[in-house]
């Protein structure tokens, strides 16, 4: 257990430095000016891809959490895999709610 949760911890530490240190850098290349307006359109398009990021997860992990209440009040048997499916569905609906409105907005 101690080598899961260490692993854990580093594993956390070095995605957050990893996040960080290419955003400082990309930021020092901007205001430096060794971007030309092309690597600039990248950079932008990337920023625009996670417009929606809030709201996928948002709705992901509310179907998630409705999928736990409702397997709170259905009598089940421990062996059936009900459960597994009825969260399953209810994250994928989840997901395709969010697929939609997105797809709605851009067009």
């Amino acid at each position: 257990m101690p080598i899961a949760v260490m692993g854990s911890m580093g594993a956390a530490v070095y995605f957050f430095t990893t996040v960080m240190t290419e955003y400082i850098l990309r930021k020092k290349m901007i205001d430096k000016g060794f971007v030309n307006e092309d690597t600039q359109a990248i950079f932008k398009k990337q920023a625009a891809d996670n417009k929606y990021s809030s709201l996928k997860w948002g709705l992901i992990t509310l179907f998630a959490g409705l999928s736990l209440i409702i397997m709170e009040y259905v009598p089940v048997q421990p062996q059936s895999p009900l459960p597994y499916g009825l969260f399953a569905v209810s994250v994928s609906i989840g997901f395709l709610i969010y697929y939609f409105l997105v797809k709605n907005e851009t067009k």
